[in-house]
């Protein structure tokens, strides 16, 4: 019997390459890699790799002949405007018209919780909060989200990922613990978050469910680890594995933002309310529909990542007392 043939995109950034090492793993499947630029010697285990640009979309004609799944985790995150447009939506337009032209029966596609805005969201299932986008991040997710759904993709919204490779959640995390130097509104915001381990188990799950997978086809899935982080417990976590400073003291929301705006930084108020205040979604379905178990939970798998976190937020030399 010939292996499942997997197209993933995104598989040198930080979930994508999670992805293809579980990919890799697995005897059933074959991969074909699709980047702007080949991987570090060895990166790509057995995979194949395809040049290929999404803010080039006719690029990426051909990239899935004789694919069974496509896997599209590459994206553009930041400010630019007219770069998150070119990736986000015009070069996912034409890798979803790709995969329909090329017969590709299964798409499973990453996006993002923020496109729900900036909250607080407490618990929400899929289709109980109105998206509300704020960011050229956000809002270019969700437009490529329908080019993807049409597709019949599994769509995937996580929320806060971490784990070693992580450039954004952590690092503002130290940003803003020397910004505001103690537990954000008492610690008790609740948050969606998932190791990329853990996610990248999920996204394979999903890419090789038996049968057609149609339970999971043409649908959008909230995939935080079913079990939400309460923010004083992470920051109470990563002081203990010496990857940021102790805080103590309890802080008024208020005197939060009031601190906040005293220090100027690069982390603005709405991706503090993001990280300090309530923004967690229900996520347990999928887990079960994929029969993926979702692990201990993501302050559990920390440790592993401690040492990378170390180094990212300038505290190499430091451990935890």
């Amino acid at each position: 019997m010939r292996p499942l043939r997997v197209v993933l995109t995104g598989a040198t950034g930080f979930i994508g390459a999670a992805a293809l090492r579980e990919l890799d793993l697995r005897a059933d499947v074959s991969v074909r890699a699709v980047g702007r630029r080949p991987p570090r010697a060895g990166a790509a285990g057995a995979a194949e790799w395809v040049r290929a640009d999404l803010a080039r979309p006719g690029s990426v004609a051909g990239v899935c002949e004789g694919a069974d799944v496509l896997v599209h985790l590459a994206g553009v995150v930041g400010p630019d405007e007219s770069l998150c447009e070119a990736v986000n939506v015009r070069g996912t337009a034409a890798l979803m018209a790709e995969a329909v032209r090329a017969g590709t029966g299964r798409v499973v596609h990453l996006s993002t919780a923020a496109v729900y805005g900036p909250g607080p969201h407490r618990g929400a299932a899929v289709g109980e909060l109105e998206p509300a986008p704020v960011s050229p991040t956000s809002r270019t997710r969700l437009a490529g989200e329908a080019y993807a759904l049409a597709a019949g993709a599994v769509v995937l919204r996580p929320g806060l990922v971490l784990g070693a490779g992580d450039r954004w959640v952590v690092p503002a995390l130290a940003e803003l613990v020397d910004r505001v130097p103690g537990r954000w509104d008492g610690g008790r915001g609740l948050l969606s978050a998932v190791d990329a381990g853990d996610l990248a188990r999920l996204v394979t799950a999903l890419a090789v469910l038996p049968g057609d997978g149609g339970a999971a086809a043409g649908r959008v899935f909230h995939t935080g680890h079913p079990v939400p982080v309460r923010t004083g417990d992470l920051l109470a976590e990563l002081a203990e594995l010496g990857v940021l400073p102790r805080v103590r003291s309890d802080l008024a929301w208020e005197e939060c933002l009031r601190l906040l705006r005293a220090t100027p930084g690069a982390v603005s108020e709405r991706q503090f309310s993001l990280l300090a205040r309530d923004h967690w979604y229900r996520s347990d379905e999928v887990w079960a529909l994929a029969a993926c178990p979702p692990g201990p939970g993501p302050l559990t798998r920390l440790r592993a990542a401690a040492p990378w976190y170390r180094e990212a937020v300038g505290r190499g030399g430091e451990a935890a007392a």
